[in-house]
Order: structure tokens, then C-alpha cells, then sequence
């Protein structure tokens, strides 16, 4: 009876656990489950207590059938297979299929590059004191995450990475002046999740700041409750591979090579080739390939690409239809600031600048240089996002906002 009791009562402790841990972490379950974004945050924050007590139950479970006689044998060996399942699917997905490469990603020259990358292929550059980097979406879509010890031009300065959202971002892994253990966990709203290992606290990638820094007065992070605890973006910007080898011939760019391993060989091309796939569909349908919004917002189709900026609470996004219909420049304000968007046609890259002259922009090129002086780039640029994870987490966001255009428009805001 004992035996019985003890058998029943860990293995449902055990698999319960388990099955929670598959549908919160286990990514593609989110294709077929649907997760709260409280309970997965909640998973995040306590990942290796919950494992330890699920396999510890089910450990005990073994004791009590091998040891007291509970339960039939059948039963055990169908609760193995699953708690192998529900428990070994996320850990290996998570922590060994998108590993990140925080400090030690490599770095090539264009020349090299060139044989793995098209000229017309997406990257997302930073650059820092005439040192640039780009980072193709293919090569960056598995890691998610890019940096190196060295940094970038004297800046300790990471690329992160979401392809659900189409969102590459820079930032100084930095908190407070303390250098962030980051690891990539999971993704909600169709936006990476991260987590600081060091506090165990969640990162909403298009936020930037721990989970528990935000305003507790608010479903979800809206803002941090102070500056200095988020940690700092860096000018980010898309062009294509053929444009980012004209405006910087000596730059670098980031490759992904298959690992030297032949186990986490197999491993990262079976991970590519379901990223891949689910990647595809997400640039494809218009519909979110995993359903996990707790927003709809039709002003646009969900899969636009908008070019969006923050400034203190507020936020304003573009089209690059807008913009070219605008005859490539456009000027607003946002947050009090005047700013400035560019799209560029010899770089192929729309860039976002601020705009401190007082009067409007006529001309600006890629390197910011305009009728008014040199402007410096926004910094919380998102280029490229897709729109239906722009309003997810910034739902009071204007569209195509202008307080002026080239042609002379009327202010243009939907």
C-alpha cells in the first residue's frame, strides 16, 4: 500500500512538472500549446529548483517500485519515456541547441564571408570608432545572441537576435555597471526571452531590462522603474550584405560555422532545419506561426516591417513604403526629441537620426550627414521588426508619424 501510494502520488508530481517545463520552454511546443506568459516568466525565474524536485520525484517514484513493490512495471517504463521527453526535449533544445555565443562568437572578413553570404542578404550592423560588424539573419538565427571579449571598437557591445520578431538589437550587456550572464530561454509575444543567469531574472529582448526591474503595476514590463537597470541599446540598423561591403570595406561579419563536434553537429543542423522551417512560415502567413499575442492590432498587416524608436514613453514606428513615398526623408517628433528618418538608396538602409538643429531635415544620407550638420543615430531604433510585435509591446504607438515631409505633407498619423 505504502509502496502504491508513494509510486502514484511522485510520478504525478514528476510528470507534472515535466509537462509544464515542455510546454513553457520547449519552444516549438508553442506551435501546438498555448503558455501564459506568466507561467513561463515563472519557469524561467526558477528552471533548475522545478527540475531538481521533477526528477528528484521521479527518482523516488523508481525507489518505490523497485524497492516497495509500487506500481506495475509497464507504468514505469511509459512515465521513463516521458519524463525523458518532457524533461530532456527542453534541455537539450534550450541549453545546447541555441546555445549563444556571448563571448566567443567569431568574426571574419568580407572576403570570406562572401562564401557564405549573398549580396542581397539581410544583416544587422552595429559600429563602434570606424570598427563595424554585420550580422546575416541566417547566421544569427540559431545563436541569437553574438559578442566577443575583444568588443566592439573599445565597447563591450553584443548583438541579440529574435527571428520570430525579425528583430536584431545591440546592446551593452550591462546592468547597473555589473556584465550580465545571458542565456537565451525562450520567446513570447513572438520576442526572445533571455535571462540573467547570475539573478535568474527574464530579459524581454525588445525591452532590455530584468523582469524584475519593471513596473509590478502592469500585466506585463512596460518600462523600468529606473534608468540606470536596463541595460543600454546600441544604434542597430539593417542594410543588405552588398550595401554593408560598400560602406565598409574592412568590416567584419559574423559566421556561424558548424561545430568541430559531430554530436552538436547533428544537433545544430537538425535545430537550423526546424528554425528554418518555422521561420519560413512566420515571413510567409500572415497569421503568427505560434499564437502566444496578447494583442491584435489591424491598423497594419501583421508581417509589415516598421521601423520603430522610443523616446522616454513614447513611441512612433515607420514603413519604408512611407518613407520612400516621401521622397526618402521624413521629420517628427517623438518624446519631445525631433528626429529624422533616412532611407539611403546606395546603402539600401533606413536609419533613424536625431535631430537637435531646430529646423527640418531636407537631406540626409547613411553616415548622418545632412543639410543641418552631422545627427547621431537613435539608439532604440527596432529596424525591421515585424509590426504585429511592434504593437504587442507597444500598443499606443503611432504609425508613420510626421510633423513635416520633403513634398511639404500634412502630419501623417494612423
Amino acid at each position: 500500500m505504502l509502496g502504491n501510494i508513494v509510486f502514484f502520488l511522485c510520478l504525478a508530481v514528476s510528470l507534472g512538472i515535466g509537462f509544464v517545463y515542455f510546454r513553457d520552454l520547449g519552444d516549438v511546443s508553442q506551435m501546438l500549446l498555448k503558455v501564459k506568459r506568466k507561467n513561463m516568466v515563472r519557469f524561467i525565474r526558477y528552471e533548475y529548483r522545478l527540475l531538481g524536485v521533477g526528477l528528484g520525484a521521479f527518482a523516488v517514484a523508481t525507489l518505490a517500485h523497485f524497492a516497495l513493490g509500487g506500481g506495475p512495471f509497464w507504468l514505469w517504463i511509459l512515465s521513463g519515456v516521458l519524463v525523458l521527453l518532457f524533461y530532456g526535449f527542453p534541455y537539450v533544445w534550450v541549453h545546447l541547441g541555441l546555445r549563444n555565443q556571448l563571448n566567443d562568437a567569431q568574426f571574419f572578413p568580407i572576403d570570406e564571408a562572401k562564401k557564405y553570404v549573398g549580396p542581397t542578404a539581410p544583416v544587422i550592423v552595429i559600429d563602434n570608432n570606424g570598427h563595424a560588424r554585420a550580422h546575416p539573419d541566417a547566421q544569427i538565427m540559431r545563436p541569437h545572441l553574438a559578442g566577443d571579449i575583444d568588443g566592439l571598437g573599445g565597447e563591450d557591445v553584443v548583438m541579440t537576435y529574435c527571428a520570430m520578431a525579425n528583430l536584431g538589437q545591440g546592446y551593452s550587456p550591462r546592468i547597473e555597471g555589473k556584465r550580465l550572464d545571458l542565456e537565451v530561454l525562450a520567446q513570447h509575444g513572438n520576442n526572445l526571452i533571455l535571462r540573467d543567469n547570475e539573478t535568474g531574472e527574464p530579459i524581454q529582448h525588445i525591452y532590455g531590462f530584468r523582469e524584475a526591474d519593471g513596473d509590478p503595476n502592469t500585466d506585463g514590463p512596460t518600462c523600468p522603474l529606473r534608468s540606470e537597470a536596463q541595460m543600454r541599446p546600441w544604434p542597430t540598423y539593417r542594410m543588405t550584405f552588398r550595401g554593408f561591403q560598400k560602406a565598409f570595406p574592412d568590416g567584419e561579419v559574423f559566421l556561424n560555422k558548424p561545430s568541430t563536434n559531430p554530436v552538436l553537429r547533428l544537433l545544430d543542423m537538425v535545430t537550423e532545419i526546424t528554425f528554418g522551417w518555422g521561420i519560413g512560415r512566420q515571413h510567409q502567413e500572415d497569421a503568427p506561426v505560434m499564437d502566444n499575442m496578447d494583442r491584435s492590432d489591424n491598423r497594419l498587416p501583421n508581417k509589415t516591417y516598421v521601423w520603430g524608436i522610443t523616446i522616454g514613453s513614447d513611441a512612433a514606428c515607420w514603413t519604408d513604403d512611407f518613407v520612400v513615398e516621401n521622397d526618402w526623408i521624413i521629420n517628427a517628433n517623438v518624446g519631445g526629441r525631433d528626429v529624422v528618418v533616412s532611407l539611403d538608396p546606395k546603402y539600401e538602409s533606413l536609419g533613424v537620426w536625431y535631430n537637435d538643429s531646430g529646423k527640418p531635415v531636407t537631406r540626409c544620407d547613411f553616415w548622418g550627414q545632412s543639410d543641418q550638420g552631422q545627427l547621431k543615430r537613435v539608439e532604440t531604433l527596432r529596424a525591421g521588426v515585424f509590426w504585429h510585435v511592434w504593437s504587442e509591446f507597444f500598443p499606443n504607438t503611432d504609425i508613420n508619424r510626421a510633423t513635416n515631409s520633403s513634398k511639404g505633407n500634412k502630419v501623417s498619423v494612423a
